[in-house]
């Protein structure tokens, strides 16, 4: 499985927004998906994943309520929208494919990653 993601920019504190991450080469319905995002200087961190089915989802504290992941399985993507940005959401983020939403929320599980998006936030 090949995953592309895209739609990382620059944003302004308090703006939004929407990440992709297409995939191709494989069954993207039997994946769990999910988004990781990577700071300067700081390690590889959670932050929300989609069961294949797309009824459950779980997301990191920092973002809970503020990002919502979501996919499209005749589509081959999946999203994540992110709303009220923070200096602090500044990272490359990284799509992920894996089997089960439990392990890859704790970083586990991962069978494929795609190159990752950068997402400025300013102040």
């Amino acid at each position: 499985v090949q995953l592309q993601a895209s739609g990382g920019g620059l944003v302004q504190a308090g703006g939004s927004l929407r990440l992709s991450c297409a995939a191709s080469g494989g069954t993207f319905s039997m994946y769990a998906m999910g988004w990781f995002r990577q700071a300067p200087g700081k390690e590889r961190e959670f932050v929300s994943t989609i069961r294949w089915s797309g009824t459950t989802t779980y997301y990191a504290d920092s973002v809970k309520g503020r990002f919502t992941i979501s996919r499209d399985n005749a589509k081959k993507t999946v999203y994540l929208q992110m709303n009220s940005l923070k200096p602090e959401d500044t990272a490359v983020y990284y799509c992920a494919a894996g089997g089960r939403v439990e392990s890859m929320r704790r970083g586990d599980g991962i069978d494929y990653w795609g190159k990752g998006t950068q997402v400025t936030v300013s102040s």
